[in-house]
């Protein structure tokens, strides 16, 4: 099950991982989001203890969206050692979001 991860978390769960992070920007009024979610889910459990998978609800937690140029939504960014190294907007397939993280393990 991805993270939930606010404003308040992000710093602790996001740029001070050990391990390599997945943020999810979504919003529940979003219909490519809700495309994205399952996607993310299954990201979440195939990479359970290797990588960290979270979600941010945009509505609701805007600092790090407005922080890292979130525009447009659904945006999946990955960082390693609290840098992004990856950046998808849209929706994408399954691979191009586990491809970012073996690259990054």
């Amino acid at each position: 099950m991805a993270l939930e991860i606010t404003d308040e978390t992000f710093e602790d769960v996001v740029l001070k991982s050990d391990k390599p992070v997945v943020v999810d920007f979504w919003a529940a009024w979003c219909g490519p989001c809700r495309m994205v979610g399952p996607i993310i889910e299954e990201v979440s459990a195939e990479y359970e203890g290797k990588a960290v998978v979270g979600k941010v609800d945009v509505d609701s937690n805007q600092q790090y969206a407005a922080k890292y140029g979130v525009r447009n939504i659904p945006t999946v960014l990955v960082f390693k050692n609290g840098e992004i190294i990856n950046r998808q907007v849209g929706v994408s397939p399954k691979k191009v979001y586990t491809d970012a993280i073996d690259a990054a393990l």
